[in-house]
């Protein structure tokens, strides 16, 4: 049995922080690209990364800026959910915080680039997907360059490459492979296949 909530578990806890189903329909896009980048990586703890997955923007029942990563690491610690499931939701944004991003946000200090195997996949399958709609990493990448921020932009650029390395191929294949708006599993069924 696994430590950390069950699909339908963290369905439950999102729609209890008041998510609203756009949010929920993103989380379980997100978790099915993390899940299929998920399958090429044998040292990943694939219960983490669905969880995280699908917790990562909690957050966003109170806050919409990029603050709602370290909102939701709160909520997710007061819920006390496991230290490794916050710290996916707290570095979830972009490929990482940098300490230039820490200090322009007045973000506590600390470490807000993802680290282990579990926080990069979380972190960049939801780079690879804009609401519920899969893409290209070049979109989030273009996206940020477009708001005045390089550093993110090449951090996301270094980290869909050492993924892209590490699974086999290039992960824009993500949109072949499952589909601009993919089926989605189980608990999360209801939300797939359609344009938001």
């Amino acid at each position: 049995m696994s430590k950390y909530p069950s699909d339908r578990d963290c369905l439950r806890i999102l729609t209890d922080a008041g998510c609203t189903k756009r949010v929920l329909v993103h989380c379980c896009t997100v978790r099915a690209v993390a899940d299929e980048i998920a399958l090429k990586f044998d040292d990943a703890d694939r219960s983490l990364i669905t969880a995280g997955a699908l917790l990562h923007d909690i957050g966003r029942a109170i806050d919409h800026s990029i603050l709602h990563a370290m909102v939701g690491a709160d909520m997710a610690r007061n819920l006390k959910l496991p230290n490794e499931l916050v710290e996916i939701i707290r570095k979830h944004t972009g490929a990482g915080l940098d300490q230039m991003d820490i200090d322009e946000l007045n973000l506590p200090q600390g470490d807000y680039i993802p680290r282990t195997i579990e926080e990069k996949v979380v972190a960049h399958a939801d780079n690879l997907v804009s609401d519920n709609r899969v893409v290209v990493h070049s979109f989030s990448s273009d996206k940020l360059r477009k708001k005045g921020s390089e550093r993110g932009a090449d951090r996301l650029d270094v980290l869909h490459k050492e993924l892209s390395v590490q699974y086999g191929c290039d992960l824009d294949i993500m949109v072949d492979l499952l589909g601009e708006f993919p089926e989605l599993k189980g608990p999360c069924s209801q939300y797939g296949g359609k344009r938001f």
